[in-house]
């Protein structure tokens, strides 16, 4: 099921624990013996910040320790959990990815699944949006990466550039989106880029006004 025993809920699970420690295994192999150490860990469906310290423990007993030789652990962003506590999320995590499938299915209360439901997934909700704008806002406050891995910038390309006007700094895309995504999102970042240097002109601006205010004046005698 959509919202059964999936993810960390799964690998903590006594039904599912050998089978969690097997994955464990072959990914210690890839990263201890192989030496791919370039290959970093993402935690799915994680419902609290406390099931994720609970994940990464036993990932440590594997030989997968968080911050040895340069490893990181991530946490899908998919849940509402997730994004209202996203603070406690960050005290566990090295970094987010926004699931927006899950994440727009959750907010709304719509099965992607449904056939009958279908026309009521979107991405473009205003309410969606703005759990995925707190998410963002959350993550960067607390000195996270935050990436988007969904199926709505491939599908709309300009919900690139609402990404990126909210500083997302990474999206996931289908190659047959790619050229299309890029040339949105090189026209978002310019736009972004000019206004963070209007606004540093306007700030430099008004602090020199204010010191000359703030300058004693000469009396004349």
């Amino acid at each position: 099921p959509m919202i059964g025993l999936r993810g960390a809920s799964r690998y903590l699970s006594p039904e599912f624990r050998g089978a969690f420690e097997l994955e464990c295994e072959a990914l210690a192999h890839v990263r201890n013996k192989m030496g791919l150490t370039n290959v970093q860990l993402m935690v799915p469906f994680c419902r609290t910040a406390e099931g994720g310290k609970k994940v990464i423990k036993i990932l440590k007993e594997h030989g997968l320790e968080k911050g040895k030789d340069g490893l990181k652990i991530w946490v899908m962003c998919e849940l509402p959990s997730n994004v209202f506590a996203i603070d406690e999320f960050a005290e566990v995590f090295d970094g987010f990815s926004i699931g927006s499938n899950d994440l727009t299915q959750l907010v709304l209360g719509v099965d992607r699944d449904s056939g009958i439901l279908a026309k009521l997934f979107d991405e473009d909700n205003t309410a969606v949006k703005a759990a995925i704008s707190h998410a963002i806002k959350g993550a960067h406050r607390n000195g996270k990466e935050i990436g988007f891995c969904g199926q709505a910038p491939s599908d709309k390309p300009e919900f690139a550039g609402f990404l990126v006007d909210l500083g997302i700094d990474s999206i996931s895309l289908t190659p047959d989106s790619v050229f299309k995504a890029l040339e949105i999102v090189s026209k978002a970042e310019m736009k972004r880029s000019i206004e963070k240097e209007l606004n540093g002109a306007i700030s430099a601006k008004t602090n020199e006004k204010d010191m000359t205010q703030d300058t004693p004046k000469k009396i004349s005698a």
